[in-house]
């Protein structure tokens, strides 16, 4: 690997490569031989992918190896250009390049016209410049208006003018993405919504390896390696991309959202924003409220009245998490508490963050978006609650319902009053030590377990229940309620979300 410290000037350069000329690469082979030197030092590939070391991984590895352009399908929220991006990682941290060139001209092999006058003049003497690894990645996201000229380039004719050449000349070029990408990784998102005449323009890179601009007699032998994203529905359904470019590249590799609960709560640990340390109170996130938020994109993505084609990001549950933190938050400034712990109920108060990742199909259009995404969180939470109401007995907080008994509670009862109510409710405080919290646990992370417990009960319909904020619970009450009680409060809307169980 060529060292900046001991190369200053092309003198150099052709002496350090005389002595090994393997440090003089290709991009692809470059990227190779690093790929191959972490196999061997056991290193991570791709630091931060989750999930796809069995699947993704060893294909990218084999299209590495294989020197392949590739692209990645997948739908939204697979880490696709985040994978991508990763490549810079696989390239040499500093590239010698002719100074001032905007196609990082290669100071031994240089392919424009003004590298080649200018290394003419100067020689062995020509000071060289040094190219960071970041600057080596250029992506651009397709898009409908994008032109020929934004990815190949065009014709300057003020450059023409200001320097006295005529129109066919190479000092005439402004270059366009795909050139300045040169001897780097270039990344096209989202490939299908390039005009066709767009995809056509790459022919020429992907199988000879060079590009032709506006017709004229010039070609610039690139060395690129270029890599694409896009959503499979796009790549196979609706066709749009040529047949002639999806032949030239060279692996298709599909992407996948997590296969199980476990890696995507790893994922949306890694990505969401929970350690807050400008707030006053400290944070404390409930393992069974990190499983219930993995479970709703889970239950979304199986569930049909949500579309499958678009997919279900796994952007949900880290927006969501982050929101249900917030709500937290937001309770205990208001109730002066020190510690800020998610409750179940607080994710029904994340709504927003849930109702825009995803797309519904025609019945769920019916139902309309908040009510369909109150629909998956239940079911999320009874799934995770019924593994652990198998190990409970909760009969007895079950029966003081079924007797006549009721509890009001809302999303910002202070911890304090959330147990004090509670110990109405025989057997209910005896639950929480059963789900895993201590006696001597702060009030915050008791209070969350009981309204674990309760909303855990009431998706699994044991008890019912009634949110005062313009929807009815689709259960029946399991008892005959008194003509004097309230059940169900509808259309009304009031500032804090009060639960009314029975």
């Amino acid at each position: 690997m060529l060292s900046p410290n001991s190369i200053n000037t092309l003198g150099d350069l052709r002496r350090a490569v005389a002595r090994d000329p393997g440090v003089n690469l290709r991009v692809k082979d470059e990227i190779r031989r690093n790929l191959i030197r972490k196999m061997r030092a056991g290193d991570t590939l791709f630091p931060g992918i989750i999930g796809y070391e069995d699947t993704v991984i060893p294909q990218l590895t084999n299209a590495i190896l294989s020197r392949h352009n590739f692209i990645l399908l997948g739908l939204r929220g697979q880490a696709k250009s985040r994978i991508l991006r990763g490549l810079v990682d696989l390239l040499d941290e500093a590239l010698p390049v002719v100074p001032g060139c905007e196609v990082n001209d290669n100071p031994l092999a240089p392919i424009c016209a003004g590298c080649r006058a200018q290394i003419a003049e100067e020689g062995d003497l020509l000071r060289i410049a040094w190219l960071p690894r970041s600057a080596r990645y250029v992506e651009k996201l397709a898009t409908p208006d994008v032109t020929i000229a934004d990815i190949v380039g065009d014709i300057d004719p003020i450059k023409a003018a200001k320097g006295g050449l005529h129109l066919s000349s190479e000092l005439t070029m402004h270059y366009g993405l795909l050139p300045r990408a040169n001897r780097g990784v270039f990344a096209i998102n989202e490939l299908p919504d390039l005009a066709g005449k767009i995809q056509v323009g790459l022919f020429n890179i992907l199988q000879e390896g060079d590009v032709q601009i506006k017709g004229y007699p010039v070609r610039l032998p690139l060395d690129v390696m270029m890599v694409f994203t896009a959503n499979p529905e796009d790549y196979t359904a609706r066709g749009k991309i040529i047949t002639p470019l999806k032949d030239r590249i060279g692996s298709e590799i599909r992407t996948h959202y997590p296969q199980t609960r476990r890696l995507g709560m790893a994922i949306t640990e890694q990505e969401a924003w929970v350690k807050r340390a400008d707030t006053e109170c400290g944070v404390e996130v409930p393992e069974y409220v990190r499983e219930i938020i993995e479970e709703v994109a889970f239950q979304a993505r199986d569930d049909k009245k949500v579309d499958r084609r678009s997919g279900v990001s796994q952007r949900l549950p880290i927006s969501c998490l982050e929101n249900v933190v917030s709500n937290a938050e937001r309770r205990a400034l208001i109730n002066g508490e020190g510690l800020a712990v998610p409750r179940v109920t607080d994710i029904y108060g994340a709504l927003p963050s849930i109702t825009g990742k995803f797309e519904l199909e025609y019945e769920g259009e019916l139902r309309g978006a908040e009510t369909v995404a109150r629909e998956i969180i239940r079911s999320a939470v009874s799934n995770v609650f019924g593994n652990v109401f198998d190990r409970l007995d909760g009969h007895e907080v079950v029966d003081w319902f079924d007797n006549g008994g009721t509890l009001m509670l809302s999303d910002s009862t202070p911890a304090g009053d959330v147990i004090s109510m509670s110990r109405s409710v025989p057997g209910l405080i005896r639950l929480v030590e059963q789900v895993g919290v201590r006696r001597d646990a702060p009030a915050p992370v008791a209070a969350s377990a009981i309204d674990f417990l309760l909303e855990g009960l009431y998706s699994l319909k044991k008890i019912s229940r009634s949110e005062e904020r313009g929807y009815q619970a689709a259960e029946t009450p399991r008892r005959t309620p008194r003509s004097s009680e309230p059940l169900f409060d509808q259309g009304v809307s009031v500032p804090t979300k009060k639960k009314y169980y029975n």
